[in-house]
């Protein structure tokens, strides 16, 4: 080992040298897949024994939990697009077009903010590890049931279709999620489309209203 990695390593903090840990085990398993990186490997690329990265979390699957919530308070996904008081407000007011804008903007940024993270739960989903359902049930199930229950209230209202509302949660999904792979993985210097988070976002939305409004 580096001297000087050691001697880095050993004057950070418990919290500091965690924080190191998840960054490096993000990175790796991000471009080699889970199987295909060792506790031993995240230790090297960390510049720290392998009985530290054990130190602070016991096993693999401590250190999948560890991810979710280290990336959820580093972009801020521990408040999700729908939980600010702007938000509260759009949809106390039924102001349609702000609430699926304000979600789309955010979810647009955090997507192509962290490349690392969409290629984490691809190879994730894609090896069927756990990582993958892990984040399914912290934040892709709140999201259907937020976006759920609001088109479940504006249909009760008259202002929206009768159509099944996780179709619709779907179908909005669906359009931000291809975007920011298209950018991220496809289409980087953006030849097909290249367009503004903001402007994607509202294009999606006046899309999405048009076809659910009455």
């Amino acid at each position: 080992m580096d001297k000087n990695i050691e001697t880095t390593a050993t004057r950070m903090s418990g919290d500091e040298r965690r924080a190191q840990i998840l960054q490096v085990a993000i990175g790796l398993f991000s471009n080699r897949g889970f199987s295909g990186t060792t506790t031993k490997e995240i230790a090297s690329a960390a510049g720290v024994s392998e009985a530290m990265v054990f130190r602070h979390f016991a096993t693999k699957e401590e250190l999948y939990h560890a991810i979710l919530d280290y990336k959820a308070c580093e972009d801020g996904m521990k408040t999700l697009p729908w939980e600010d008081t702007a938000q509260e407000k759009a949809i106390d007011e039924n102001d349609d077009y702000k609430v699926f804008y304000t979600f789309a903007l955010k979810a647009l940024q955090h997507q192509q903010n962290d490349p690392d993270l969409m290629r984490l739960l691809f190879l994730s989903a894609l090896e069927g590890h756990a990582l993958s359902q892990m984040f399914f049930d912290q934040f892709v199930s709140r999201i259907y049931e937020f976006i759920g229950s609001y088109i479940r209230k504006r249909q009760a209202d008259g202002a929206m279709r009768e159509v099944e509302p996780k179709i619709i949660v779907r179908a909005f999904l669906g359009m931000l999620i291809h975007h920011s792979l298209n950018n991220i993985l496809w289409d980087k210097s953006r030849r097909l489309l290249d367009i503004s988070n903001e402007e994607a976002a509202h294009q999606f939305v006046t899309i999405l209203l048009n076809g659910v409004k009455k």
